[in-house]
């Protein structure tokens, strides 16, 4: 319910209203904690994937410290976006912008193991793959068709099931601990942190209310970072190093680590901007429904695409990974019933302030690999949660279990097959070129093309002899609740 003593109702359901400022400052710093964790998580899985070493006196540190600074300045300028507008940009909404989870399956196979050197490729890939994200904004009412909830919830489930083996990892100690075959690894002392984190979040998102129950991962991390602290996973020293080395103030490099292109990364980047702005659709008509009671325009949807492109490809440029909306907060809008668009932007200018503080990304930094994986679990399990709730809305007749089951075959079996062999194994994809393999390797996209083909081309009622075999005993369920939407 929302709290009028921060306005009248009609007040508190318009953009462009703005509450007194020592009420505006809190609710706007409550976006950035709430978004806070998911958004700089990215970039660390990215550096670690690059092989990145994560101690402060580690040679890699301002690689690290520089794509976590860039993940909160630029998650700060494309929510500007958003709520301040640039002509047709943005929405005039108050829609919180973060570093998007659903590429990462595309950046990793890009990145792994490469080092600075992969991350040509990525960023040319990020700038690329958002001026064609701001182009949907164009056509993104025509090509809805294309995406309903069979597909999108399918492709947001499989993006999931592909990042838990990544918490899990982290959980156990971290990918070069594994690497190195650290006695350290999947040990009891690692598993205690991730675990503290894991039951901490349970608890404060299930037994508090408010920002306290919004921001219930990042008290988790918190309660981990302190416990870490308690058993000597992290000392003072090792703070306060990683706080020296990192410098007060620094402002972002343009095309600091080059610019490349890689078909792989182009068609990677662009295909998967399909999914982030049928979710930006999806979070817009969200934030207007929940907000103010009526249903998204055109005119919102238009901009909204544009400024996850637009904010994408900026990011790219200063070595920034792609943005999209976070649906955390526009569950926080509906929560406290507060719509407007400038208690966001100033959530925007806080985190614009923390990018420019590369001591923030130090401290981030210091966090154990075993309490972010505490953390990580969660956030990844609620992406596979949140794509089965998208196919909760599916009518699951014969039809649509058979473009389904295919889909999801190919693509987590590939996902399966190639992405957990050992470097140099044959695998499935071994005679594809090296821009089809990479594609293929993380299943999705894969799955996607699949799905998005299968939906368009089979007709809308097949034959029950023609699915029988294929449905077996699940022919039964097909017709009963699970055939209404």
């Amino acid at each position: 319910m929302a709290d009028t003593s921060l306005g009248t109702a009609e007040q508190l359901r318009d953009p462009n209203y703005t509450p007194a400022l020592y009420k505006a400052v809190p609710l706007g710093i409550q976006h950035v904690l709430a978004m806070f964790v998911s958004n700089v998580t990215p970039a660390i899985i990215v550096a670690g994937a690059a092989g990145f070493g994560f101690g402060s006196n580690s040679p890699d540190f301002p690689e690290l410290l520089y794509l976590i600074q860039m993940s909160m300045l630029f998650a700060g300028v494309a929510t500007l976006l958003q709520t301040i507008t640039f002509g047709p940009v943005g929405a005039a909404l108050p829609i919180v912008q973060g570093t998007s989870f659903a590429f990462i399956p595309i950046m990793i196979p890009l990145v792994a193991g490469k080092g600075v050197d992969g991350l040509a490729a990525l960023f040319g890939g990020v700038i690329l793959g958002g001026l064609f994200h701001a182009l949907l904004g164009t056509v993104i009412g025509k090509i809805r068709f294309a995406l309903p909830p069979l597909v999108t919830g399918l492709v947001v489930t499989m993006i999931g099931l592909a990042l838990v083996k990544v918490g899990i990892e982290y959980a156990a100690g971290g990918v070069p601990a594994k690497a190195s075959g650290a006695e350290s690894y999947g040990s009891l002392r690692s598993w205690s942190a991730a675990l503290v984190v894991i039951f901490v979040t349970l608890g404060v998102k299930f037994f508090t209310r408010g920002i306290l129950s919004v921001s219930a991962v990042l008290v988790g991390i918190i309660v981990g970072y302190l416990y870490a602290l308690g058993i000597g996973m992290i000392t003072f020293d090792g703070i306060a190093t990683s706080w020296e080395r990192a410098a007060a103030f620094a402002l972002p490099m343009p095309l600091k680590y080059g610019f490349e292109f890689s078909l792989a990364a182009v068609i990677g980047f662009c295909l998967m901007a399909f999914v982030s702005a049928v979710e930006t659709v999806g979070d817009v008509s969200g934030i207007t429904k929940g907000g103010a009671g009526r249903e998204a325009t055109d005119d919102e949807i238009r901009g909204a695409t544009f400024a996850d492109g637009v904010g994408s490809a900026l990011a790219g440029i200063f070595g920034g990974l792609p943005n999209t909306s976070f649906s955390q907060n526009v569950g926080l809008i509906a929560m406290t019933g507060v719509m407007s668009r400038h208690v966001v932007t100033i959530g925007a200018l806080f985190l614009i302030f923390c990018g420019l503080v590369p001591k923030v990304g130090g401290l981030i930094r210091t966090v154990p690999i075993e309490v972010l994986g505490g953390g990580v679990i969660v956030m990844f399990g609620m992406v596979v949660a949140s794509g089965v709730s998208m196919l909760s809305d599916v009518n699951w007749n014969r039809r649509n279990m058979v473009v389904f089951a295919v889909a999801l075959s190919v693509g987590l079996g590939l996902q399966l097959e190639v992405m957990n062999l050992a470097p140099g194994a044959p695998n499935a994809l071994q005679h594809l070129p090296d821009s089809l393999r990479i594609l293929g390797a993380s299943g999705i996209l894969p799955a996607a093309l699949i799905a998005i083909v299968l939906n368009l081309l089979l007709p809308e009622e097949l034959y029950e002899e023609s699915t029988e075999e294929v449905s077996g005993g699940l022919s039964g369920q097909a017709t009963g609740r699970f055939s209404k939407n």
